[in-house]
């Protein structure tokens, strides 16, 4: 919850490779009063099976800049197998036709900057070749 003082932060993860919501990624956040302020680590959490990460740490007064730290690898390895079989259905699959690691981009940073009294849901549409992120309600 924001104060007048405070702006607060949320987010959920959508695994799109599958339609379903992606649990136990691993969530970061860091928070900075400043373009040139150095980036204060607030804590993290991990998305619940929803895909949401309901405990992430309060924002302090003053923060204008807030970086969510998403480590997808772990997660997209632990479904590498289920990801294959569907790939190995799909004619032309990324995974069968690619060489190198099963996934593009192993970790996902999210910086954005915030004002007082506001909240910032912040979505992360996922898949091991690509992602999509804005600003939700």
């Amino acid at each position: 919850m924001s104060t007048s003082a405070t702006a607060s932060v949320s987010t959920h993860i959508l695994d799109t490779s599958v339609g379903r919501p992606a649990g136990g990624v691993a969530v970061h956040l860091s928070a900075r009063s400043g373009r040139g302020a150095d980036w204060q680590a607030l804590g993290g959490s991990a998305t619940d099976t929803d895909g949401r990460c309901k405990d992430l740490p309060a924002l302090p007064e003053g923060t204008t800049h807030v970086r969510l730290d998403f480590a997808v690898e772990p997660y997209f390895e632990k479904f590498a197998n289920v990801a294959k079989k569907q790939a190995d259905a799909q004619q032309d699959a990324p995974a069968n036709r690619d060489s190198g690691a099963g996934v593009f981009f192993p970790e996902v940073a999210i910086t954005f900057a915030v004002v007082p009294g506001e909240h910032y849901h912040v979505p992360l549409l996922l898949n091991p070749f690509g992602y999509s992120v804005y600003r939700g309600s």
